[in-house]
């Protein structure tokens, strides 16, 4: 046994070490850098925690933090939404299952950056396709210079682009609850409602926190959907914290604001995913109880 275990640490080992090489200490050296004074072609001087409060009192912040915290909430919980009732309708009987399910799936096929760009097109003001249809029936927009039209706008794309992901999660759950459950509901005379809130979603709950970790995670460091769509503005009323950090790391060169911003949300992120993950295991555990 022990030299079975020795040859699994062996076998893991350069997995262990890759993780090692792109992620803790990349990790570590930003956080060193956090606790200092850093620019172009300066040596870095050691300031303590003075960056954090830097940037914990930077009215620029908070407003980052605040549209980021929106859009994130309203992008994750729409997707799961729109997720679930797609998967719910292809675990059913849905026609052309094949063509749909591509369909479904091919936003993820496609670059990020092409996919905010094509939608920059489409919702141009002034050519857009999507822009000019609307305007045809009494919908004006202009995204690019409303804060709330452009962080609609931005939710929208990531929502397009990341449901294939979610669905695909939330559709491999529900494929995975036994059949005979719904048979011997059915013999109960449960109906359609009732099997939802009695089995499916009870049986759906760990996939379902799962999808929601991973999202939150991914969209709390959304960018190319803002910077390409709005670059923050007008008046940097539409950044999100990873433009924030981008506009203080390479636009304002101060290394030590930006590297403190990145621990920051990684702090937070990971407060988040924890909370998610006390209730999947709380979850588990009582199901076990």
């Amino acid at each position: 046994m022990k030299a079975l275990n020795l040859s699994a640490l062996g076998l893991l080992a350069p997995v262990h070490l890759l993780l090692l090489a792109v992620i803790a200490v990349p990790s570590l050296a930003v956080f060193w850098l956090s606790l200092n004074a850093s620019t172009y072609g300066v040596s870095p001087e050691f300031v303590g925690l003075a960056n954090y409060w830097t940037v914990l009192s930077d009215s620029y912040f908070w407003r980052s933090a605040l549209n980021t915290f929106v859009v994130v909430n309203v992008v994750v919980y729409a997707e799961i939404l729109l997720g679930l009732g797609l998967a719910l309708l292809f675990v059913g009987k849905v026609p052309c299952r094949n063509l749909l399910f591509a369909i479904i799936l091919m936003p993820y096929a496609v670059s990020e950056v092409v996919g905010v760009l094509a939608w920059k097109i489409l919702m141009n003001p002034s050519y857009g396709a999507i822009s000019r249809t609307l305007a045809e029936i009494g919908l004006s927009l202009n995204w690019s210079a409303s804060p709330t039209q452009g962080l609609a706008l931005v939710s929208i794309i990531s929502i397009w682009h990341h449901l294939p992901f979610t669905f695909l999660l939330l559709y491999a759950a529900l494929l995975a609850i036994p059949r005979s459950l719904y048979e011997a509901a059915s013999i109960d005379g449960a109906g359609t409602l009732q099997t939802f809130v009695r089995i499916t979603l009870p049986l759906l709950v760990p996939a379902l926190l799962i999808t929601v970790i991973f999202r939150l995670v991914f969209a709390f460091r959304m960018f190319s959907e803002v910077w390409l769509l709005t670059k923050g503005g007008p008046a940097r009323l539409t950044e999100v914290l990873a433009v924030y950090l981008y506009q203080g790391a390479f636009r304002n060169g101060d290394f030590g604001t930006a590297s403190a911003t990145g621990w920051l949300m990684v702090l937070s992120s990971l407060g988040v995913a924890s909370f998610y993950l006390y209730q999947m295991h709380r979850r588990i555990a009582g199901g076990h109880a």
